[in-house]
């Protein structure tokens, strides 16, 4: 079976703010179902590991989300992750990272996940991200010496899509901006349409709009 490992931020607020935050939950949901529903399995993992924080628990209309969240195996998941010190990379055949805003503040400067990606890509394994799941491909530094990103186009919530999300003046930085500077190319469509960008074995959806699609192209990839 294959096996996907999906490292979440333990950062609960969004940046240095007291507003809570932490994994936006139908990014990780929605592609998690597209997992289930593909027999792929999948471990959640963190950098300090145990409870994680998530957010957008309680979005109306999101069936998807509520079935997933409501899975009480999942659950029981997000309230033990695998700290990344007890994780082996060798086990999985790809990495998901899924947005929200936490992971601006801890997993997009993380060098111990960078590190095991950079070994996982390396090895022939697939790496994807949502939104600001993108964010994590900064500190992924490839034997050579170059970034991964500096090898791959991408895309990732945009300026736009932060000001429409009246939170463009709380974020630690602005990831269009990071990933426009760091990125082979970095390309975006209208704010909130769906978008999604595969370049060699990186695979990355714009907004929240794009999860499910992200999950379809990493199933395909690891279906070969």
């Amino acid at each position: 079976m294959k096996k996907v490992l999906i490292p979440l931020t333990n950062h609960a607020t969004l940046g240095t703010t007291d507003q809570a935050n932490g994994t936006y939950a139908p990014e990780l949901t929605h592609v998690v179902d597209v997992l289930n529903a593909a027999g792929v399995d999948f471990e959640l993992a963190s950098i300090q590991g145990g409870e994680v924080p998530v957010y957008g628990t309680d979005m109306e209309g999101d069936d998807i989300n509520e079935k997933v969240l409501a899975d009480a195996a999942f659950q029981a998941q997000l309230a033990k992750t695998t700290a990344v010190s007890d994780v082996n990379i060798d086990e999985f055949d790809a990495i998901f990272y899924p947005g929200g805003f936490g992971l601006l503040s801890d997993l997009a400067e993380n060098q111990d996940f960078g590190a095991l990606a950079a070994k996982h890509y390396e090895q022939g394994g697939t790496i994807a991200a949502v939104c600001h799941g993108p964010a994590c491909l900064l500190p992924i530094t490839l034997s050579t010496g170059e970034k991964l990103l500096s090898t791959v186009a991408v895309t990732a919530f945009t300026r736009e899509e932060e000001i429409d999300y009246n939170t463009i003046n709380d974020i630690p930085f602005l990831l269009e901006e990071s990933l426009a500077r760091n990125a082979a190319e970095y390309r975006k469509v209208q704010p909130w349409g769906e978008f999604v960008i595969e370049d060699k074995r990186v695979i990355t959806g714009q907004n929240p709009t794009s999860a499910h699609a992200v999950g379809q192209a990493l199933v395909a990839q690891l279906n070969g």
